[in-house]
């Protein structure tokens, strides 16, 4: 049953919000049932179309699944994150490509010299971040979609897994998310959001 409370001005279906949004949590444990690659790929093509700037795609998608990468990356995530990321049927490294420039040419056509708007390492990486991370809440809405739960974590040791995952040096993880059915006593307690007086304003 919906809990959407009556409105006039959202045009998404009351359940398709509630499956996004209202009853969405993030997960702690899942079930064994696996996530295939045919379903990530119908999420990525879902989620691609996310805004970044000048269409520049940061995000890079590493699906661990073999039991030598997942036990490398379990390594690297602190303490009450390593329980679930063993036992979570797919995990993903989102990371952002530092050199998602090289790419402009195909994704930014209309602008053949945008790959000079980059040239300063600091500000391409600082960019590279901002985007991906406007990305990996889509992602994130997309597993949502598929009727799969996301628990997404940034509890790990971020310059161990660039070293064990992304060794050119040319990627910088920012989540680790694991994806699957939700299982037993999968939620901790809703916590309270801020209502709307307490985040906008009108100037």
């Amino acid at each position: 049953m919906s809990t959407a409370q009556p409105t006039t001005h959202l045009t998404l279906a009351a359940e398709a919000q509630d499956l996004l949004f209202r009853e969405a949590r993030t997960a702690n444990t899942f079930t064994d049932e696996p996530v295939s690659d045919e379903q990530i790929r119908e999420i990525y093509d879902l989620v691609k179309y996310a805004p970044t700037s000048m269409n520049q795609q940061p995000l890079r998608i590493v699906l661990v699944r073999g039991a030598e990468a997942r036990a490398a990356l379990v390594e690297h995530m602190l303490d009450n994150n390593k329980p679930k990321t063993e036992k979570a049927p797919l995990t993903a490294i989102l990371a952002a490509d530092l050199n998602f420039h090289d790419h402009l040419p195909k994704v930014f056509p209309h602008a053949p010299d945008a790959k000079d708007y980059f040239t300063d390492d600091d500000y391409r990486a600082e960019s590279a971040r901002f985007n991906a991370l406007i990305q990996i809440g889509y992602f994130i809405l997309g597993i949502r979609a598929a009727g799969l739960a996301a628990g997404p974590m940034n509890g790990f040791d971020a310059a161990g897994v660039d070293k064990e995952f992304f060794p050119e040096g040319t990627h910088s993880a920012l989540v680790v998310v694991n994806i699957g059915k939700p299982g037993p006593d999968a939620w901790y307690p809703r916590s309270p959001r801020l209502e709307y007086d307490e985040v906008v304003t009108t100037v």
